[in-house]
C-alpha cells in the first residue's frame, strides 16, 4: 500500500488562487457592458471550463490560453512559464464568427441566451487540430471521444483573460449544494484538521472497487474527498445526478462521514487519458488536496490507453513540480474464493474467480432491467442504479 509522506497545507499550482468571478459589486457594470459587445454562444463543455476558471480550480490560468501557451502545452506539457499544465484550454470559434467580431478587444460568451463571461481577446490563432489529437490524446482517430470533439470545434481559437459573470449553478437542482470552490474545500479542511487529503476522481456509479481504493486511502489519510465529474460526458455515460445519489446512499451507510467530503468537480471529460490524469491531479491540488487515486486506465475510454499508462506519466515530472502526489493502486475486484474485495499484489487466484465488470456491460445489465451482482456494487446502489435506468427509459424491462 502507498506510503502518504507528512503533508503541509499545500499551495495552489503556481503558488496562488487565481479566481475570474467578478465581485459582486462590479458584476452589473460587466453585465451592462456584456449587453454592448459581441457575442458568441457556448455549449455545456464550454460552461465546464468558465465554472472552473471563475473559482480557480484551473489556477494558475487567467482565461483561454493564447497560441504561446497552447503550443508548449501541446507539444511540451508546459505553460509558456514552464509551470507544468497537460491539456489545452481553448475556446474555438468558427471562421464566420471570426469574422463578425470585426477587430473586437472583447467578446461575451453566453449560455443558453444568458451571459456568463467577458473574453478580452489577447490572440486569435488556427491550431493544427490533427497535432493536437495525437499529441494530447494520442491518435487521431475520431472514434475517440476526446479527438471528436476537438474535431467538431470551430477551427478557431480565442485566447485572453476571461471575466466570470455567472456560474449557472441554479440549473443543476439540488445538486448545485455539492459545487464547491476551491475555496470553500480548503476551509472545510481546514475546518475539520486534515492536513493529508486523498481526492478521488470518477465519471461512473461507484462500486465496490471504488470502496475498496477509498478506503484503503482513508486507513492513510486525514480525510477523503469525492470529487465526481459533473460536467459533460459521453451520452451513455450514467447521468451526474444518479452518480451522486448511489454517493450519498453510500456515505450514509458505510463511511465516517466526518472523514469525506463529497463535492461536484465541474469539468467534462476529454478522455485523455494520461495526460487528463495529471490535469485531475493539478485541479485537485488546486482545491486542496495533497495526493490523487489513480487507478486502472484513469480517464480513459475503450482500448486507447494502456491499462496502467496514467500512473506512469507521472514520472515524467518531479515530485515538487507537481505538488501533489499520486496514488497508484493496482486493479481492483472482488474474489468469489477469497470472499472479499483483492488486487494481483493480494489475490493468488484465477481469473475466473474475480468479480471485475467493466462500465459497458454495467450499462448493458442496467439497459436489461438487470441489477449488478453484489459482488460489483452494493445492493442499496444497485437499487438506485435499476429504478432510475428504468425511470428514464419506460420501455426497458423492469428490474429484477
Amino acid at each position: 500500500m502507498p506510503h502518504l509522506s507528512d503533508a503541509q497545507p499545500i499551495l495552489p499550482h503556481g503558488g496562488a488562487l487565481v479566481e475570474r468571478m467578478v465581485d459582486a459589486e462590479e458584476r452589473a457594470s460587466w453585465l451592462s457592458e456584456a449587453a454592448r459587445l459581441p457575442r458568441l454562444s457556448i455549449d455545456r463543455r464550454a460552461l465546464s471550463d468558465i465554472r472552473l476558471l471563475g473559482v480557480g480550480a484551473l489556477s494558475p490560468l487567467e482565461g483561454f490560453m493564447t497560441a504561446k501557451d497552447y503550443e508548449r502545452v501541446v507539444h511540451e506539457m508546459r505553460l509558456a512559464s514552464g509551470l507544468v499544465w497537460t491539456l489545452p484550454i481553448t475556446l474555438a470559434v468558427g471562421s464566420a464568427e471570426v469574422y463578425d467580431l470585426n477587430g473586437a478587444k472583447r467578446v461575451a460568451l453566453y449560455y443558453k441566451e444568458r451571459p456568463v463571461a467577458v473574453v478580452e481577446i489577447s490572440d486569435i490563432y488556427q491550431p493544427d487540430k490533427r497535432v493536437e489529437a495525437l499529441e494530447v490524446y494520442g491518435v487521431d482517430d475520431p472514434r475517440h471521444p476526446g479527438v471528436r470533439a476537438i474535431y467538431q470545434q470551430g477551427e478557431y481559437y480565442i485566447g485572453g483573460p476571461v471575466y466570470v459573470l455567472d456560474l449557472v449553478l441554479e440549473e443543476e437542482g439540488p445538486l448545485a449544494k455539492y459545487y464547491l470552490s476551491p475555496r470553500e474545500t480548503r476551509r472545510i479542511f481546514h475546518q475539520r484538521g486534515w492536513r493529508k487529503i486523498v481526492a478521488f476522481q470518477t465519471r461512473n456509479p461507484v462500486h465496490r472497487a471504488h470502496e475498496y481504493l477509498h478506503k484503503c486511502a482513508l486507513e492513510l489519510a486525514d480525510g477523503l474527498l469525492l470529487h465526481p465529474l459533473a460536467g459533460a460526458t459521453k451520452e451513455d455515460d450514467i447521468d451526474v445526478a444518479t452518480r451522486f445519489a448511489c454517493y450519498e446512499r453510500l456515505i450514509e451507510k458505510y463511511y465516517p462521514v466526518q472523514r469525506v467530503l463529497l463535492a461536484a468537480f465541474p469539468a467534462s471529460m476529454r478522455y485523455a487519458g494520461p495526460r487528463e490524469a495529471v490535469f485531475h491531479a493539478l485541479c485537485r491540488k488546486n482545491y486542496g488536496c495533497t495526493h490523487l487515486i489513480v487507478g486502472r486506465d484513469h480517464a480513459g475510454v475503450g482500448n486507447f490507453y494502456g491499462t496502467y499508462d496514467a500512473q506512469k506519466i507521472f514520472e515524467r515530472f518531479t515530485p515538487q513540480e507537481l505538488g501533489i502526489q499520486p496514488l497508484p493502486f493496482e486493479n481492483a475486484f472482488y474474489c468469489r474464493i477469497c470472499q472479499g474485495m483483492a488486487t494481483s499484489r493480494t489475490c493468488p487466484h484465477e481469473r475466473s474467480a474475480h468479480v471485475a465488470l467493466s462500465g459497458t456491460a454495467v450499462r448493458e445489465m442496467l439497459q436489461r432491467g438487470q441489477a449488478p451482482p453484489p459482488e460489483f456494487t452494493r445492493p442499496e446502489i444497485a437499487e438506485i442504479l435499476v429504478r432510475r435506468t428504468a425511470a428514464a427509459h419506460p420501455t426497458l424491462p423492469a428490474g429484477r
